[in-house]
């Protein structure tokens, strides 16, 4: 037994450090979790694509996250806006010239350039009925509800700096930026943050507010790159330098509206606009938008795969070190509190924020941080099973296996441990059916699985998409219980013969 653990870390251990190791001939383009991020980086990837192998990692949560991806070389660019980069990235509390956001950036190794042609600022907005025109108008109505994303709450460009400059007195509540439209339309919030080439301003009949007193500074789009990427992908990155100036903020509406509205995939929305703009993509057939044609569409597979390896690999680290663990703790009184406590608490950190934290750990985004949150996660119904399933023995049969002259390790391979292996394989099967719906959170950091249908699903606020990502989850967590019953049983049968 002890072997084959032994055995089934060295795999695990390798196949992580495959993952981890990079491609150096690949050109990887990230994008942050909404609907123009996702756009824009395909844009890129499809123009780069006829000189370079490109991999776009798509939706990497907010701004700090595809950032920490970026320094540690996860990603070579991603679309980003100069006040964004001004002051969320650089932390300059008032507007900065181009040139000094460009030698600050250089200092960190990277650079900005291509500038796509529109402005998409943030700003405020209100249903059409409201009678308001101005920010500063909204000081005088403590009592409207203010639903705004949870990066513009914490971002020192977003609302502690614009509730300073108005005086607004409200107390915001979070709301993901994918139903904040919906969340306005139903009355359930009075004002929103926007982007100002959101599709859905014209379709609600919106009134966007005058920001009167000048605090959002211009978000011109650019690339945000790795100071190497020119030297290592010159013919790709002379493509890609033939974008400057060519996206309109009409265009960008629409092709936003093309992708929130009529449900395009993002792909298509790209390709339909390089073929616009002269180039040789074809246009591509129209995406099947009824649940059936999502959910079984082409990418099943390989969603399938991506979380199917997700899961195994990281209940099985998780069993490597929590069965040991669960037997330090039941079999040594002053350490099982410490131990169970311990556990506990990695249970109770939020998802989003260890990912956060995992990436500059681990220097990558991806696969080996997922696995590790995925561990961490594992981790207490194991350690913790396996705690009550050795102190559930009866203390007789323990005393016999020491009469019988076993020393304690004998016992806790010969007696112990088979005795308690129901109990331990509960605790297994319990890990592994959250691990199958924790692990959606792994498309968060480019790691792939179902999750990756469900973050697009939220971009887009697109029910369709969130049933295609959650419905395969479902169905693999009850396959997933359904196996280790069916082993439970077996196991039963074994002991009775």
């Amino acid at each position: 037994m002890r072997a084959a653990f032994l055995a089934a870390l060295a795999a695990a251990l390798l196949v992580c450090s495959s993952f981890a190791r990079a491609d150096d001939g690949t050109l990887r383009i990230g994008s942050k979790r909404f609907t123009e991020s996702y756009i824009l980086a395909e844009v890129v990837a499809q123009t780069a694509a006829p000189h370079v192998k490109v991999e776009h990692r798509q939706g990497l949560g907010n701004t700090a996250i595809v950032l920490a991806a970026l320094k540690n070389g996860s990603i070579d660019l991603y679309p980003e806006y100069v006040g964004t980069i001004d002051q969320e990235i650089l932390k300059h509390a008032q507007p900065s010239s181009l040139e000094q956001i460009r030698g600050e950036l250089a200092k960190m190794g990277f650079g900005i350039a291509v500038p796509l042609g529109f402005n998409n600022t943030y700003a405020l907005a209100v249903r059409g009925d409201a009678g308001l025109g101005t920010v500063s108008e909204l000081a005088r109505h403590p009592e409207l509800r203010f639903g705004l994303s949870h990066e513009f709450i914490g971002r020192t460009d977003g609302w502690p700096g614009l509730a300073g400059r108005y005086g607004l007195p409200q107390q915001p509540r979070g709301l993901d930026h994918g139903i904040a439209y919906e969340a306005l339309a139903a009355r359930q919030v009075d004002v929103i943050d926007i982007y100002s080439t959101d599709a859905k301003i014209a379709r609600y009949g919106l009134t966007v507010l005058r920001d009167d007193r000048a605090y959002f500074p211009r978000y011109d789009a650019v690339l945000l790159y790795r100071l190497d990427t020119a030297a290592r992908f010159p013919q790709a990155w002379r493509a890609i330098g033939g974008l400057e100036g060519k996206i309109s903020e009409r265009d960008m509406i629409g092709m936003n509206a093309a992708a929130e509205l009529e449900g395009q995939s993002f792909a298509d929305v790209a390709r339909r606009w390089l073929a616009r703009q002269g180039g040789n993509a074809a246009q591509p057939a129209a995406t099947p938008r009824s649940l059936a044609g999502v959910l079984f569409g082409p990418d099943l597979a390989r969603l399938t795969g991506q979380h199917v390896m997700l899961v195994a690999l990281s209940v099985l680290l998780a069993c490597i070190a929590g069965v040991p663990l669960g037997v330090l703790a039941a079999l040594r009184p002053r350490l099982r509190q410490p131990v169970l406590a311990l556990t506990g608490v990695l249970q109770t950190v939020p998802s989003l924020a260890l990912l956060a934290m995992l990436i500059p750990l681990l220097g990558t985004i991806g696969i080996v941080p997922a696995l590790v949150a995925l561990f961490v996660y594992a981790l207490l119904p194991i350690v913790r099973n396996t705690c009550t399933g050795i102190l559930g023995i009866a203390p007789g049969l323990r005393q016999a296996a020491l009469a019988l002259g076993l020393t304690p390790r004998q016992r806790l391979w010969h007696v112990d441990l088979p005795l308690a292996l129901r109990v331990i394989l509960a605790g297994v099967k319990t890990a592994a059916v959250m691990s199958v719906g924790t692990a959606t959170i792994a498309a968060f950091i480019g790691a792939g699985g179902y999750g990756e249908r469900i973050t697009t699903g939220l971009a887009l606020n697109d029910n369709t998409m969130l049933l295609a990502g959650a419905l395969p989850a479902a169905a693999l967590a009850l396959l997933t219980q359904g196996l280790f019953e069916l082993l439970e049983r077996r196991l039963v049968v074994a002991r009775k013969k």
